[in-house]
């Protein structure tokens, strides 16, 4: 150890361990004081001495922390916070280059000029400083430190291509935050390091990235002071900051100080720009390789005699020029601009009388502005301070726990704990000055608690915000080419290493929506590795699901369960669709094919069970001729044919061929030929998706609700979808086939020429007003004619066949009545009708109930007549008033149109008259006879003879006609009169 005090100045780029060779000096001597610039970086160098010798010597003291044990012999501080004239073996200054800064230069200027150890003094710095240095500090010794590795110029990148182990600059906290959020989409998350954070916040940030939760960290030029962190590369966002005053570009020197972090040891570092900032021009980009650069030739200064006889003197003081060539009066800092603006108060004025009073208020006035909120309000409440100092002594207490109170406060977003940080550093920097409290142990003990809750408050925010764990654990797990473990719940949600991914959707992944951009692709890649042995598990279990787990959708869509797992295609024929599944490339080829072999064997199965009448009419070997042909146009159109478009194959089929058909179940309509079996929900559901298939629709039409006699027409409904819907369009509706087939019943016995009525089981059968019948008919061909007339009431109900009077039935939808009435059977080629019925029609009479007698019934003379009052009326003449009053209704009358042209519903018509060749009146031979004899219209298990008129009321005021006459502009009865007129 030396005898006298001796002056080094240890001088050297980035990375040439001069910190750690101070830190080894001053633990060879008995005592000694550290001072540096940041909090941040005294506190990382406190907690290695504490680990070197333990913590009951080494004492740390900064503007807003204090720790102090009695035995204290080594001191780390903040260069303002660094104690005078204690006298200690030791003393070290780094980052010595720093007496340039405009804002603090002066406080390091001082230290220079001043600080000295007893026995050694070592300042630590940038080379730039050996010609200041040695000009203003006789007897120094110059120790030149190479670095320890190289640091490269590597251009400009985009943040998205950072490597790993990245730092990114900027130098305002909008810009800091923006490239973390970038970073978090892309990267899986970043760390934040900024000056402004408490030591607590700091470490918990930098931890997150040396412990390599993340990978990247984003930081202001703070890290440029002397943080050691494991950095291998350091990108600039922009290369100009704002110093206080104005924008500025950053001299070589001060980029040079932020790139040395890259590189630690004897790692080797990079340096380069991203984001909107320039590529740096060679020179610069060489200097900061080299380490070569202009030397600093002014240091900032400002006088360190003060005087306190006035406030004035003091100023003047503060003020004063420095003598030698190699100091430059430094810029007003803000504890003299805050002493100028508090000495023009009066009430300031009153108060500092005396040198003690003044060097209180300079004192008061040296509280930095934390919040950074204006001059005046700052200095507003330094003399409040200094008020409550100078009429009291101290600061109360209850005036004080207002002010922590108001901060104590953990919820809030980022912004506002930063801002709550800012406003308790002044009451800590406050706690911290001696003899300022009542109880000094007391308030630096509950603002460091409120520091610590607002600082695990922001860190816990920041994390939140900036770093995507999920992400990150992924990433660096993929990196490391290590097996991830993914689990996927009862509700297909994956969690991949513990982290919920997103949802497995049959065998699709779906990446959590809240990652988006490069963040989602990340996710996704490292959740399908993970999920692959999963895909084949779920894969075996889909094979073996019964057929009950799987449906398919209206529009074609393949479902097991609620997951879509494939779709159907057009396949060869209608009958024969195709499979595309939805299964992720990266489940591989195996298990895409089981699962289309699983859906192949489910649609084939359900075509075989829904189509088998119409798969026994393809495969029927027995069939020739024209019956073969026609059962091909069955197929075709999936069992429902309309018979207008097929009328000449219809004719030309013989009573054999028709018999044949018959035998599958195919029903030769008026309207329609069809397979009724293919008419229920289940089939015509299929056969509208099969059909849609076939069409190459892209949006497929769904099928009515099932159980409805009549449903509203569709408009712009693609051609034949009410057939295929087992319907035909009418008018404004449309009307199911078999019910359609009843209705012509109805109608074949009606006088289409001379007009006929609708009857209640018309309207019945259809579940129609009379209005939507009447629509309906004119979509069918007929003319339909409205009226009104007087409403006509029946002397007495109609006595039925049981002897009970039969009631008007409302209108209603009967579809469930209908159907459960036996239909007549229909008639087969060969049947005769009654004789008595003209052939071609129905034998049903008009039996409409008898009107009411207009004239006026004889009085009974043995009906007493009750004496009333002259004012009031008998009930028997209120009665027959009522009766009296006339009533209207309206009614249609409906003819043979003649054309098919009007109907409605996008169907186009043929002109030309249906021929139901399975009803009366069909083609066939013509009937004949009366009675249920030989011939006759006796059915097996029914009585013969004709069917009995049983009185239906009808909406007709025509009396009941006694014979029907043949109308031959009746469409149904046409055929059967042309047979009559050939007998």
């Amino acid at each position: 150890m030396a005898s006298a005090s001796r002056i080094v100045a240890v001088l050297g780029p980035t990375n040439t361990g001069k910190t750690h060779y101070a830190i080894e000096r001053m633990l060879g001597y008995r005592t000694g004081v550290m001072g540096f610039p940041l909090r941040l970086l005294a506190r990382e160098v406190y907690d290695k001495v504490v680990a070197a010798r333990g913590p009951s010597v080494v004492a740390l003291v900064t503007g807003e922390e204090r720790i102090v044990p009695p035995r204290a012999q080594y001191w780390i501080c903040t260069v303002e916070a660094m104690p005078e004239g204690m006298g200690c073996d030791f003393l070290a200054i780094d980052e010595i280059q720093l007496c340039a800064d405009p804002e603090r230069g002066h406080v390091f200027t001082d230290r220079l000029l001043r600080a000295r150890g007893t026995l050694e003094t070592l300042f630590l710095g940038a080379d730039t400083m050996r010609g200041p240095i040695s000009a203003l500090v006789p007897g120094v010794e110059f120790h030149r430190r190479e670095r320890m590795s190289d640091l490269v110029y590597a251009g400009s990148k985009k943040i998205s291509r950072m490597p790993p182990r990245t730092a990114i600059v900027g130098f305002s906290v909008d810009n800091v935050y923006a490239i973390a959020e970038l970073i978090r989409r892309q990267k899986g998350g970043a760390a934040v390091v900024m000056g402004a954070l408490s030591p607590r916040t700091r470490n918990a940030q930098v931890a997150l990235y040396q412990n390599s939760e993340v990978d990247y960290l984003v930081a202001t030029d703070a890290i440029g002071m002397g943080l050691n962190l494991d950095i291998d590369h350091v990108a600039f966002s922009s290369t100009t900051k704002f110093d206080g005053r104005r924008m500025r570009p950053l001299a070589p020197n001060e980029l040079a100080q932020i790139a040395g972090r890259a590189g630690r040891g004897m790692s080797h570092g990079t340096f380069g720009v991203t984001g909107d900032a320039r590529p740096l021009d060679e020179g610069t980009a060489s200097a900061i390789m080299n380490h070569q650069f202009t030397p600093l030739k002014k240091l900032n200064w400002r006088s360190a005699d003060l005087q306190f006889g006035t406030v004035e003197a003091l100023i003047n003081s503060l003020e004063s020029s420095p003598s030698n060539e190699h100091l430059t009066k430094a810029r007003e800092a803000d504890d003299l601009g805050a002493l100028k603006m508090l000495s023009r108060e009066s009430s300031i004025i009153a108060r500092t009388t005396n040198a003690q009073s003044v060097k209180l208020l300079w004192d008061v006035c040296r509280i930095p502005d934390f919040r950074g909120i204006s001059h005046a309000e700052h200095s507003s409440l330094l003399g409040v301070i200094f008020e409550h100092l100078h009429g009291g002594g101290v600061v109360p207490d209850d005036w004080m726990a207002r002010q922590i109170k108001r901060i104590d406060r953990t919820d809030g977003n980022i912004d506002t704990l930063s801002k709550r940080l800012a406003f308790i550093r002044t009451w800590t920097y406050v706690a911290q000055r001696n003899g300022w409290l009542r109880d000094e142990s007391h308030w630096r003990g509950e603002t460091r608690a409120v520091e610590d809750r607002l600082s695990d408050a922001l860190h816990e925010r920041l994390t939140q915000r900036f770093v995507d764990r999920r992400t990150s654990v992924l990433l660096r797990r993929l990196k490391q080419k290590e097996a991830l473990l993914a689990e996927v719940n009862d509700k297909g949600e994956v969690t991949v290493e513990g982290e919920f991914v997103g949802r497995l959707e049959g065998f699709r992944f779906s990446p959590d929506k809240g990652a988006q951009g490069a963040e989602a692709k990340a996710l996704k890649a490292a959740s399908l590795q993970a999920l692959a042995p999963q895909f084949h598990l779920r894969a075996d279990r889909f094979y073996n699901a019964p057929d009950t787990e799987i449906d398919f959708t209206e529009q074609g869509g393949l479902m097991w369960g609620g997951d879509a797992v494939g779709k159907l295609v057009a396949g060869a024929d209608a009958l024969s669709p195709q499979i595309e599944v939805f299964v992720d490339e990266a489940a591989g080829p195996d298990v895409a094919q089981k699962v289309e072999r699983r859906l192949l064997h489910f649609i084939t199965r359900k075509i075989n069970a829904l189509f088998e009448p119409l798969l026994n009419l393809q495969k029927d070997e027995e069939l020739s001729g024209l019956a073969r042909g026609f059962a091909f146009r069955m197929v075709e159109n999936l069992g429902v044919l309309p018979r207008a478009g097929v009328a000449q194959e219809v004719k030309d089929l013989d009573q054999d061929a028709r018999g044949a058909l018959r035998k599958h179940g195919i029903r030769f309509g008026q309207f329609t030929i069809f397979m009724p079996l293919l008419l229920k929900p289940a089939p015509t559901r299929l056969r509208l998706v099969l059909w849609s298939l076939a069409n190459g629709l892209q949006d497929f039409p769904e099928a009515p609700p099932p159980g409805l006699v009549t449903v509203p027409s569709i408009k712009d409904a693609p051609e034949g979808y009410d057939t295929m819907c087992g319907y035909r369009a009418a008018g404004e509706r449309m009307i199911r086939i078999d019910m359609l087939e009843r209705l012509a019943d109805m109608l074949r016995g009606e006088d289409s020429r001379g007009g006929f009525e609708a009857k209640a089981d018309m309207l019945s059968i259809t579940g129609m007003t009379l209005d939507q019948f009447a629509d309906l008919m004119q979509g069918l061909g007929y003319k339909a004619e409205k009226g009104e007339r007087l409403k006509v009431k029946p002397v007495d109900a109609v006595v039925t066949e049981t002897g009970t009077p039969s009631e008007d039935k409302p209108v209603m939808d009967a579809a469930a009545e209908v159907e459960n009435t036996p239909a007549a059977a229909p008639v087969e080629d060969g049947e005769t009708a009654p004789a008595d019925v003209p052939e071609g029609t129905e034998a049903i009479e008009d039996a409409g109930v008898a009107p009411v007698a207009e004239e006026p019934a004889e009085p009974v003379a043995e009906a007493p007549v009750p004496e009333t009052a002259a004012d009031e009326t008998p009930v028997g003449e209120a009665a027959d008033a009522a009766v009296d009053a006339p009533e209207t209704e309206v009614f249609y009358t409906f003819t043979w149109g003649g054309t098919r042209g009007g109907r409605q519903g996008g169907q186009r018509q043929q002109n030309r008259r249906p021929q139901g060749d399975d009803k009366p009146g069909g083609k066939g031979k013509p009937r004949g006879g009366k009675g249920g004899g030989e011939g006759g219209r006796g059915k097996p298990g029914r009585k013969g003879g004709p069917r009995q008129d049983k009185g239906a009321k009808t909406y007709s005021s025509r009396p009941a006609k006694k014979e029907k006459q043949i109308d031959p502009d009746n469409p149904f009865a046409a055929a059967l009169m042309g047979l009559k007129q050939g007998d």
